[in-house]
This record gives C-alpha cells, sequence and structure tokens, in this order.
C-alpha cells in the first residue's frame, strides 16, 4: 500500500477539527498526526512553529464563522438576526466562538478600530435607513450590539451546564430595545 502524501490543507483542517471538538489548547502535533493518522513527521514538515499553525486555523475558524452567519440570518431583520446568529454559535460551537473571540487582534487601539475590523462598513448605512436614524447613531447602536453580543455569548459559551438559549435571546433582545431607544432619542 504507497504511502499517504500528507498535504498542508490536511494538516490545517485536522488542526481546525481539533480546534472545533476540543479547543485551540489542544492543537498540538501528536494530536494532529493522530487525526491524520500518520507520524508526527509530515506535520512537523508544515509546522516550523506551532504560532503559524494557529494563524492557518483562526482564518479557517473566521471563514466558518462567516459562513455560518451568512446561512442563519434573516434577509428581512438583518441587523438583529446577526447577533442572534453570533449567540447560536456561541451555543452549536463554544471552541470556535472562543477562538473567534479570544484571538489576538493586531492594529487595534480603539473601539473604532475593532467595530472598522470586525463589522462590514455598509452594515451601519442599512441600519440607519431602516430604522431610520442617522448613519452615526446606527453605527452606535451596532458597535453597542457588537460590544454586548460578544460579552454575552462570551458568557454563554463558557457555562455549564449552560443557560438556556431563550433567555440569553431575551437578554440580547432587552439590550437590542434599549440601545435602540437610545438612538432614536440621540437622532431627535
Amino acid at each position: 500500500m504507497p504511502k499517504q502524501r500528507i498535504t498542508k490543507e490536511m494538516v490545517v483542517n485536522a488542526a481546525f477539527e481539533i480546534a472545533r471538538s476540543s479547543g485551540m489548547e489542544q492543537v498540538m502535533v501528536k494530536n494532529i498526526a493522530d487525526k491524520i493518522g500518520c507520524s508526527v513527521q509530515p506535520i512537523y514538515s508544515y509546522c516550523k512553529n506551532m504560532d503559524g499553525l494557529r494563524q492557518d486555523v483562526i482564518l479557517q475558524v473566521n471563514r466558518f464563522i462567516q459562513e455560518y452567519v451568512a446561512a442563519h440570518i434573516n434577509k428581512d431583520d438583518l441587523f438583529r438576526s446577526t447577533g442572534k446568529s453570533y449567540i447560536q454559535l456561541a451555543k452549536e460551537e463554544p471552541h470556535l466562538f472562543k477562538i473567534f473571540i479570544l484571538h489576538q487582534r493586531q492594529g487595534i487601539s480603539s473601539l473604532d478600530d475593532l467595530y472598522q475590523a470586525e463589522t462590514n462598513p455598509q452594515l451601519a448605512e442599512i441600519i440607519a435607513d431602516k430604522l431610520h436614524i442617522s448613519t452615526t447613531h446606527a453605527r452606535q447602536l451596532h458597535l453597542n450590539m457588537l460590544i454586548y453580543t460578544i460579552g454575552i455569548g462570551t458568557i454563554f459559551s463558557v457555562t455549564t451546564p449552560g443557560i438556556s438559549a431563550d433567555e440569553i435571546f431575551a437578554q440580547q433582545e432587552t439590550a437590542y430595545e434599549a440601545f435602540l431607544k437610545q438612538a432614536l432619542e440621540d437622532n431627535h
């Protein structure tokens, strides 16, 4: 039987699956080799250092999350359903959610930097149009919900046995209503 050729894609995919099921701290050469079914040598040939492999896994996590959110949003209620999809992600994929939230972000020195890096710039205009508020207020509403969703999603992903999704969604809706009320008041 010929030897299986181990590719970088196979290594990254195995590392992603390990991170998905057990967390990034379990992404180790031995675990990757076991997952692929090979010795550690081919893994070392692609992983001069684990930081590079972890960055590749983070990129794959980010792609997965973008696809997940896109598949779970309601186009008629884009803003609120996006937040709900992140909470659903925290429930269904807690390890990926933690990796997404907790990975190091370079070049972020303000909340504005975070907003620019983590959101679609056109979304504030869509929110403004839908809610009949200024783009500035829509952007602030969006940032407030981004911060809130990251926080409550993180709590949701690390609690055992777990807070009910209904309780989390209700709390998220309460926050949305409060932030929206503030945006509407500030808009006038």
